[in-house]
């Protein structure tokens, strides 16, 4: 695949429960090595798209396309075979476990899976990549919360996913943390790895995304570089009201 090939393909997506429809006949692509970001009000229908592309939730209708994989019926352990990792709004990592067992778990979704001594040494390189290597033997309950976010995003790393989900990751960090979060999804970026992003920070959605898709009441209103999306009268109106 050259660089710059649509990786993701999402058609007319659509998701209802019961009679509210969540996501309604959604389309984007995301492009290899792209750092896509997903913006909209609270309730706008971003995160149940996450949910939808990694399998959390079962696609009412519509599509999900990866690379040559269909994604749209699959569960989420198979999805994640195929290389889709995410994050989450509010941090999930196996309590019981510690630090470096935690990024162990997520080898074992990797397309090859590692196994013993070789998954102990891959998932020690990622914590020593995201600053935590001095901690890996720690307990989870002894970790801040901005190293609960990166030991969560290791274990998403050691599947070695063709696409990352980070779902507000940065969201609850105070404006130090913040600084190093957006730091570091910067690095990811340059590393060329290929990101769906939902944020609320609109300082992160300008540096590190490509372009945005915009959504509000479930439905695309609209898609553009973040400089484009955020200057339309449309967008304004969603975040702001027609004051």
């Amino acid at each position: 695949m050259t660089p710059r090939d649509t990786i993701l393909q999402v058609t007319n997506l659509t998701k209802r429960f019961g009679g509210l429809v969540a996501v309604n006949d959604l389309t984007f692509q995301v492009r290899e090595h792209e750092v896509m970001g997903i913006i909209g009000p609270n309730g706008s229908g971003k995160s149940t798209t996450m949910n939808l592309i990694s399998g959390a939730l079962k696609v009412t209708g519509g599509s999900i396309i990866l690379e040559d994989h269909d994604l749209t019926s699959l569960p989420p352990h198979k999805i994640a075979r195929f290389g889709v990792a995410r994050t989450f709004q509010l941090v999930r990592i196996l309590p019981h476990l510690s630090v470096v067992e935690n990024v162990i778990a997520g080898t074992a979704f990797a397309h090859k899976a590692r196994w013993g001594a070789e998954a102990e040494q891959f998932a020690e390189a990622l914590l020593e990549r995201l600053e935590l290597g001095d901690k890996k033997n720690q307990d989870i309950g002894s970790l801040t919360y901005i190293d609960q976010k990166r030991l969560e995003l290791a274990r998403a790393l050691a599947s070695e996913p063709e696409i990352l989900l980070l779902d507000e990751w940065l969201a609850g960090l105070n404006p130090s943390e913040l600084r190093i979060g957006i730091e570091l999804i910067s690095q990811l970026r340059e590393e060329g790895r290929t990101i769906i992003l939902v944020e609320h920070v609109m300082d992160a959605i300008r540096s590190l995304c490509d372009r945005c898709v915009v959504m509000n009441s479930g439905k695309k209103i609209a898609e553009g570089t973040p400089a484009e999306v955020l200057s339309d009268k449309e967008v304004i109106r969603a975040y702001l009201g027609d004051e």
